[in-house]
């Protein structure tokens, strides 16, 4: 009854964000290649005359790529957003959006000057009510078509290079979904041929970056959906978990007793439509998915294939990860060993940080664990419990990054694969947000974690660490300078020996001589006078 009323109070709000605005997807758009929408306090293209933004040229890097990808002009997300605009706004100071309407993330206020910081917490941690206002927002969510943002149904091409609009209305959850699906879908090649071995948001550097900054915006559409600003997205804790204890009808959805692959009557997402599954079919037909309704949600944890996925990340693990120093290394994909984000990300093993294809450990395990519609990467989004996942996730990065302190040049700037340089924009978010803006503590973003902020600061690996890998990197700087110090000091001490001797070998006047002796002289007139 709860649910139902706030479910009822909130249909009002309709608010979203995401791809494509619904102001940039008309044929004269797409034609000029421009997107630059006006802002609504003013009625100027990126609030200009409140000085919010302007309509600028979009700078692409030009930073080299990775071997991963062999082809150039064959896929609409190279160089991003490139094929369908080269205009968009550029936001000044804290503003931020495709019309530079909303505030950056961490900022509040009418012009965006007012600092914030948001707690997200342990979904078991948050009260019965609580709880099923989240629900009921992921309810609301899921039933309000976005005002703002549509999808494409067909590729630039097949819309003959903009002059043919193809786009569809989506409502706020799918909007997520479809943007998982598409940074992650294969390349078609034409006929019946695709290339599958692309992904602009996993296997590479932007894995973290590419889902902090899909949190963030999935967080902020919900905050406008609901007029909640102070909504996070809970997290759930995996650690050393023995079975999957947020899958009950009182949380995100018990096991269906007459069918374990679906989930329990009694669920709210058992009525839960998916899309964007049926990745083989798309790819038959050349074609993209239009967001149209698959199936219902499938579930059956625990009954995976346990000789890939033996078991659930450990708080050993987790720590394991943390331990490793660098971010990325080697060929910066899914066979690179030692890099923090691969054995994360789960490609690597998290007991020795090397690349093992045969196994799916850490975030690939729990996706894995799932056994239904979030065990498929372009899919997995259609499981709410996909959020909280990526939640705990996000949180094991940022304690990476407090405990590392690492620049931002520790991102790679080139030769990562296509679309993970440290400078390339993100696919398929307008406005541009770059992989590097987001290789930053959360709190630089304006949120942070229930249990980061409990757990008491580490001094040694928080301030000591640091310097002490700094200075392990310049050591052979260090040694030299000790040599050459030691050289100097040895031909100082010798020039002034030297000087004293030849000072001592002058022979004072009486008057002359010091009324206190060094001790060396006074021993030697009392041994002259005893002889």
């Amino acid at each position: 009854m709860l649910l139902a009323a706030l479910y009822c109070l909130l249909w009002t709000f309709q608010i979203s964000a995401g791809h494509f605005p619904r102001a940039c997807a008309s044929s004269k758009n797409l034609i000029e290649k421009e997107c630059c929408p006006p802002w609504g306090g003013d009625g100027s293209p990126c609030g200009q005359l409140s000085g919010r933004g302007s309509c600028q040229d979009i700078l692409l890097s030009k930073a080299p790529l990775g071997p991963q990808f062999p082809f150039t002009g064959v896929d609409e997300r190279e160089s991003w957003p490139s094929v369908f605009y080269n205009r968009t706004c550029q936001c000044f100071g804290n503003f931020m959006g495709f019309n530079c309407g909303s505030c950056m993330f961490g900022f509040q206020g009418p012009n965006c000057t007012e600092r914030r910081l948001l707690v997200r917490r342990n979904i078991f941690d948050l009260s019965v009510p609580e709880k099923n206002k989240f629900l009921a927002y992921l309810t609301l969510a899921k039933h309000t078509i976005s005002p703002d943002f549509v999808i494409p149904t067909g590729t630039y091409g097949q819309m003959n290079n903009g002059s043919t609009p193809m786009f569809s209305d989506i409502n706020i959850y799918d909007l997520f979904v479809w943007m998982h699906y598409y940074v992650s879908r294969d390349t078609l090649l034409g006929g019946s041929e695709v290339w599958r071995d692309i992904d602009f948001a996993h296997e590479a550097p932007g894995f973290l970056p590419w889902h902090r900054l899909f949190l963030l915006l999935w967080e902020q559409e919900i905050q406008k959906l609901t007029g909640d600003e102070n909504f996070t997205i809970p997290y759930w804790d995996w650690r050393d978990a023995e079975n999957c204890d947020i899958c009950t009808d009182e949380y995100m959805g018990g096991r269906n007793p007459s069918n374990p692959n679906l989930l329990s009557p009694a669920s709210f997402f058992s009525s839960w439509q998916i899309i964007c599954s049926r990745l083989e079919e798309y790819n038959s037909r050349q074609a993209l998915c239009n967001g149209t309704p698959e199936g219902p949600l499938l579930r059956n944890p625990g009954n995976h294939d346990k000789s890939r996925t033996p078991r659930l990340p450990s708080s050993a693990d987790v720590e394991f990860c943390l331990s490793l120093t660098q971010y990325e290394s080697g060929s910066m994909d899914k066979s690179a060993n030692f890099s923090f984000r691969n054995t994360l990300e789960g490609f690597a093993s998290p007991l020795t940080g090397i690349a093992d294809a045969s196994q799916s450990s850490m975030h690939n395990a729990l996706h894995i664990y799932m056994n239904g519609t979030m065990s498929q990467v372009q899919g997995s989004a259609n499981d709410p419990i996909f959020l909280l996942h990526h939640a705990f996730v996000d949180s094991i990065f940022e304690q990476w990054l407090r405990r590392h302190h690492p620049p931002l040049e520790v991102y790679p700037e080139a030769n990562a694969p296509i679309g993970h340089n440290r400078e390339s924009y993100m696919v398929p978010f307008i406005p541009l947000y770059r992989n590097g803006d987001f290789f930053i503590s959360s709190r630089d973003l304006g949120y942070d974690y229930s249990y980061l902020q409990d757990s008491e600061p580490d001094f040694f690996q928080d301030y000591i660490k640091p310097y002490l890998e700094q200075a392990s990197r310049i050591w052979p700087w260090l040694l030299g300078a000790a040599v050459v110090g030691s050289v100097l000091t040895a031909v100082l001490g010798g020039i002034t020996r030297w000087l004293c001797c030849r000072r001592k070998r002058k022979q004072l006047p009486e008057e002359k001589q010091p009324l206190l002796m060094e001790k060396e002289d006074y021993d030697s007139l009392l041994y002259q006078s005893h002889l």
